[in-house]
């Protein structure tokens, strides 16, 4: 017991006490971890290469650059939205899938955006001078201002293929700059039917073996041409083998390991409770708009997926911060961390009181949670009409100010990603945005308290089903003209409009501002201030060898292929087709679409399906590419087993690991199930 604690004690003191853990940046990678563990650590030009051939979707999701041309490799829950909005009522491509037999049919995206990283400068000495001896709301304020202007010079006048964001890594310990190459004009190429790319639906989801096929591809143009991107990653035609170390080069969302143990127990206690709930409540009224078919089991079909499997991460997390044991190590760790400052009189002047400062915001998130929640996050009104009103509102205030001044989701770098969501032409459904702007006013009367203020203001005497029907009934909003003149107009159209959503917008936004206020300057403010504090603790204790918490920028894991062992028996780390075709059943959702039940005959069945291995991922890396030495994809991520749900707080190798679609695998379904022969051709390198 006693060497048990002295390991926990030590842990922060060391490389990461797990091999294999953990998520890099490029500009500093693990190579003597690398080189004990797998005995091999890439250099400069591998690692400058990796960065240019990998990608993400602005919207939450990694993908890769796979060809010279611009085809890009990502899943196929990554793009549904995408083929959604290309669907209607007569071509459904969720359940059909799609195939650009050539470059010419291949159909835009509403409102995608890729972005391939080229650059990582280190800013910390500017934004942390720009704030110096400031706290609250100077703080936030100068922070923004400081973001705003190193953003600002680094895009200069390319806006439209340039974006730039200054990164918070370490939680404050370093600020860098990610410059950029922005695509706008993406477009889908190939997505498998849903049946597919979902095998095994929500029983499945987040447990192996696995037997799906969630890829997609889609290509990135400029100019009305494909792109000519010069780096990607070459596509290996027999995919990895059993141990051999791989890496996965993506862009993981967020974790929170680095969070102190207050803010661990008020997630805990608080808000994965609150998401839970919600979460399943929401399920239950999509599931049962669902059931009426037709029509509604399209529209409502991705939503649906979406919020399973929010409800089982969220979930998992909660069952995570609930393992005694685990916690124990984070309090461990924190107490280590406190007497090492404690011992140093000129650190424990500035740093030691900053836990408990911590503590202390952490007690006012929670008083303020569900206003801020409803209101300023905007859980309360469901909508994407409410979405684009508030857009369109904020955004006619915002652009007239100095772009130092603004919002930070309002600064000039920000803007064309903001233009092309509020002017897609994807698809509105007025009955299923009344769906679901009933069931937010109804959860906000219901969390706020029918003699809220708040609720009063919203809802007046109206019940949530009047309102949200005179709502849906009274907007103009589904016509993008409309919403481009209201853009344009700025403050005076705005000012002008009746539209039922902009007066809603515009009757909550001074609520809505004083709730966000107050958040920026008594608790994140102060949290900021004080993780920074924290953080250049750690720095002095033991440097910048461990890695920063996830931010969704590019980030280097490594691993091997490997399975586990699950309740005494072992789970072997490859499926193959012939699993497949053994695990359907013809009954949703394992159901083997007609285009794979038709081809059975021509595939070889011993090929490699799906694949588990070590790598330390999170949500966000959904679209990663696995490569190996050689640069080649052999991999493609899509998920991870229950186990890596717990990997947002810490990572276990014993148990980790993530979920991938072989590369051999892909191109068996492509070539002999789809017979997309062009994009075989061009992933072959042909």
């Amino acid at each position: 017991m006693k060497c048990l604690i002295a390991l926990l004690l030590c842990v922060v003191c060391s490389l990461p006490a797990w091999s294999e853990e953990g998520m890099w940046t490029l500009d500093n990678p693990p190579i003597k971890a690398m080189q004990r563990d797998i005995g091999w650590a890439p250099g400069a030009p591998w690692l400058e290469k990796t960065m240019r051939s990998a990608a993400r979707i602005a919207g939450g999701c990694s993908a890769s650059f796979v060809s010279k041309n611009g085809l890009v490799l990502t899943n196929h829950h990554c793009v549904a939205t995408c083929v959604e909005q290309l669907s209607s009522k007569g071509q459904d491509f969720l359940k059909a899938g799609f195939l650009a037999q050539q470059v010419s049919d291949e159909k835009q995206c509403p409102a995608m955006e890729i972005n391939r990283l080229e650059k990582i400068t280190d800013v910390t000495k500017e934004v942390k001078a720009a704030t110096a001896k400031l706290t609250g709301t100077a703080f936030t304020l100068a922070q923004n201002a400081a973001k705003a202007k190193i953003t600002s010079a680094c895009v200069g006048n390319e806006g439209a293929k340039v974006r730039c964001d200054v990164v918070d890594l370490y939680r404050g310990g370093q600020y860098k700059l990610y410059r950029y190459h922005r695509f706008q004009d993406v477009r889908l190429a190939f997505a498998p039917e849903n049946a597919m790319a979902s095998f095994g639906g929500d029983p499945d989801n987040f447990n192996f073996p696995r037997f799906d096929l969630d890829m997609a591809l889609i290509r990135v143009y400029e100019d009305g041409k494909p792109a000519q991107t010069g780096d990607f990653f070459p596509f290996n035609t027999t995919g990895p083998v059993a141990d051999e170390p791989v890496f996965v080069a993506g862009h993981p969302g967020r974790t929170e390991r680095e969070l102190t143990v207050a803010q661990l127990e008020f997630v805990r206690d608080y808000t994965l409770i609150d998401r839970l709930l919600n979460t399943a409540e929401y399920r239950g009224v999509l599931t049962q708009y669902r059931s009426a078919g037709g029509e509604a089991e399209r529209i409502a079909a991705r939503t649906l997926f979406n919020t399973e499997n929010s409800y089982k991460v969220q979930r998992g997390q909660l069952l995570a911060l609930s393992d005694a044991g685990h916690l124990q190590r984070k309090r461990a760790e924190e107490e280590a961390l406190r007497k090492f400052v404690a011992s140093r009189p000129e650190l424990a002047k500035t740093t030691l009181g900053a836990w408990d400062a911590i503590a202390r915001a952490v007690k006012v998130h929670r008083e303020m949670y569900q206003e801020m929640v409803q209101i300023e996050n905007g859980r309360a009104f469901e909508s994407r009409y409410f979405t684009m009103a508030r857009t369109l509102v904020r955004g006619a205030a915002e652009r007239a100010k100095a772009n130092a001044d603004r919002l930070p989701e309002f600064n000039d770098n920000k803007l064309p990603e903001v233009e092309a969501r509020l002017f897609s032409g994807a698809p509105i459904y007025p009955e299923f945005e009344t769906l679901k702007t009933t069931y937010g006013l109804t959860k906000m009367r219901e969390r706020l308290g029918a003699d809220s203020p708040l609720v009063k203001k919203v809802l007046g005497e109206k019940s949530p089903q009047q309102l949200a029907d005179s709502l849906v009934a009274g907007t103009k909003l589904t016509d993008r003209e409309v919403r481009r003149a209201l853009w344009n107009g700025g403050a005076a159209a705005i000012a002008k409009s009746d539209d039922a959503f902009i007066r809603l917008a515009v009757a909550i936004d001074t609520d809505a501002r004083e709730l966000r206020a107050r958040y920026e300057r008594e608790v994140e403010a102060v949290i900021q201030k004080n993780s920074e504090l924290i953080a250049q603790a750690r720095f002095a204790q033991t440097g910048d060898s461990a890695y920063p918490d996830a931010t969704f920028t590019l980030r280097l894991s490594y691993g091997r292929i490997k399975g586990w062992e699950k309740s005494g028996k072992v789970v072997a780390p490859f499926t193959d087709f012939a699993g497949a075709f053994e695990r359907a059943t013809g009954n949703d959702p394992y159901a083997l679409p007609a285009s794979w039940l038709s081809s059975k005959d021509r595939l070889n069945l011993k090929t490699h399906f799906n694949q588990s291995s070590t790598h330390d991922i999170i949500g966000g890396n959904s679209g990663s590419p696995m490569i190996n030495r050689q640069g080649e994809v052999v991999g493609l991520v899509f998920d991870g087993n229950i186990h890596s749900l717990s990997g947002a707080y810490w990572y276990d190798k014993v148990l980790n690991r993530a979920v991938s679609v072989n590369s051999a695998g892909m191109l068996e379904a492509l070539d002999k199930i789809y017979g997309a022969k062009s994009l075989v051709a061009e992933l072959r390198g042909l």
